[in-house]
């Protein structure tokens, strides 16, 4: 049997001005597997991303980060799909999500983009039967707040809750990669 995730692009904006937003938890996710799995990220010039590949219960697997900025993040990942031969299905997009409250992370297969720029350019270049990590960053109040509250650091109440967050979501990667994806939403949804 194929291993369940064989990728995992986290999305986020580069330039250090962005490093510690709420639109980079995807990036955060990302960097807290590389080092939880001893990964080191470089820059790759063909898929405009930075990348490595690590070891998760004997797979190899690649990890992601598009530096195109969360609009276009959808080739990177396609680049990536298509250069290694590797299947949308298999597929993990840990990304920021605002219909959540920080403190909430939930795995899903499949879906829109819910007015989210990186998957719905993911979306527009892979499909969307991709798995998601959603990680809950919460809503400002006002949709036309949105765009300034993602792009503004998270107070450090919130920001203690989206690292939490991750811890719980790198955890749940043995049992995703064991025992696939129904099992790992079992787990995680049923602690978070």
């Amino acid at each position: 049997m194929a291993a369940p995730v064989t990728i995992i692009a986290g999305l986020g904006n580069p330039e250090q001005r962005y490093e510690r937003t709420l639109h980079n938890a995807g990036f955060w996710f990302a960097d807290a597997l590389a080092r939880k799995y001893h990964g080191e990220f470089r820059y790759d010039k063909k898929f405009d991303a930075e990348t490595c590949r690590v070891r998760l219960q004997g797979e190899g697997v690649w990890l992601v980060k598009p530096q195109s900025y969360m609009n276009l993040s959808g080739k990177p990942v396609r680049g990536m799909l298509d250069y290694y031969q590797l299947d949308v299905s298999n597929l993990l997009v840990a990304h920021d999500e605002i219909d959540l409250p920080p403190g909430t992370v939930r795995l899903k297969q499949g879906g829109g983009h819910g007015g989210h720029n990186g998957l719905r350019d993911i979306i527009r270049h892979c499909g969307a039967e991709f798995m998601r990590l959603r990680l809950g960053v919460g809503h400002p109040g006002e949709k036309s707040q949105v765009t300034n509250y993602v792009l503004k650091r998270a107070s450090p109440d919130v920001e203690t809750a989206i690292e939490k967050n991750i811890d719980e979501a790198v955890s749940i990667m043995p049992v995703l990669m064991d025992k696939g994806l129904n099992a790992a939403m079992k787990d995680l949804h049923t602690k978070n």
